[in-house]
């Protein structure tokens, strides 16, 4: 072999020879960027891997997951994908929208599954939902009127006596922003007050709590934000100790001790997440894969913490019950 014959054929075996390496191996390195450290542990984190062992993809066989949790921290979220995108994961899989925004400014080539995002073409991270023509694809869970609705018209068809809805904002969200502007409108059709009180983590529970007694709050209208579902535990017991009739978007809030629920079905969302790992490892580009809409959704009631507050569920409601807590 000619030497320019040689030195052509070495470069280009060490340019292949990562993917070579990693394909013999048949290891698989991902990174998954969430709010809620207890997702592993929950119906959710546990959808996922069974998604992913349907499409013969293991954990501690041939794929690892470096798990991290920003916890409803923006800045948190930065600090943790960059970590991720220094440790050079394959593919991201993002849940809660400070995280996709957080690999939106660093993972500029490596795919990202979205699990939970509001509006990705208002951000920026897509062209489309049909093609998305970036390395962002996945499922979005828009905080659409439909849902905002059904949820408040859920509570008030239960309990009609309702007229004071406290709502527990974070104000650094902007999709708090979008929710409460629909209850201001809505509130007057539905016959309720809003009563609303900040919120930017555990150390501001009481004190929300305390303001919401103040203003005679008698339900409580749990947002969509990573917060309500981290602090769940503490939530629903603050609400049931004030008393509060409540609804919440997840499912494992009312698991927690919340009063109801009703939204997309979590562990549904992150079985198809998997679906989109699978497809993008077995060679399919982010950029071609449709970002697809929740399809499945659960009404949650806790019969517990009904009882606890001298509540009778109405029979109808009990019947429509995805999930009924006892």
């Amino acid at each position: 072999m000619r030497r320019r014959e040689f030195l052509f054929a070495l470069g280009s075996a060490v340019a292949v020879w990562p993917r070579v390496a990693r394909t013999q191996q048949g290891i698989h390195r991902i990174g998954f960027l969430a709010n809620d450290p207890t997702i592993p542990m929950q119906a959710a984190g546990k959808a996922f891997l069974e998604g992913l062992q349907e499409h013969g993809f293991v954990e501690g066989k041939n794929i690892i997951i470096e798990r991290r949790f920003a916890q409803g921290d923006s800045e948190r979220s930065s600090e943790l994908a960059t970590e991720l995108i220094k440790l050079g994961v394959e593919l991201f899989v993002a849940s809660g929208q400070n995280n996709i925004a957080a690999l939106s400014q660093g993972a500029k080539s490596a795919p990202v599954v979205m699990v939970n995002v509001f509006d990705p073409i208002g951000m920026g991270i897509v062209r489309g939902l049909e093609t998305p023509g970036t390395n962002f694809t996945g499922l979005t869970s828009a905080v659409s009127i439909r849902l905002l609705g059904k949820r408040l018209q859920l509570l008030k068809d239960s309990f009609p006596q309702i007229s004071r809805l406290g709502v527990l904002r974070t104000p650094n969200f902007p999709t708090d922003q979008v929710q409460w502007d629909w209850l201001e409108r809505a509130a007057s059709a539905f016959n309720v007050r809003l009563v609303t009180v900040s919120m930017n983590g555990n150390s501001d529970l009481d004190a929300a709590f305390a303001a919401l007694r103040r203003e005679r709050a008698d339900a409580l209208y749990g947002l969509n934000n990573p917060l309500t579902l981290i602090l769940r535990k503490q939530i629903s017991e603050l609400a049931a100790k004030e008393r509060l009739l409540a609804i919440y978007p997840f499912a494992e809030v009312a698991e927690a001790g919340g009063l109801m629920s009703y939204g997309a079905s979590r562990p549904d969302l992150f079985r198809r997440a998997a679906a989109y790992v699978a497809k993008i490892l077995t060679g399919a580009k982010a950029a071609d894969l449709p970002i697809e809409q929740p399809t499945q959704f659960e009404l949650a009631i806790n019969l517990t913490t009904a009882k606890a507050l001298a509540l009778t569920i109405p029979p109808g409601l009990r019947a429509l019950a995805d999930k009924v807590i006892q």
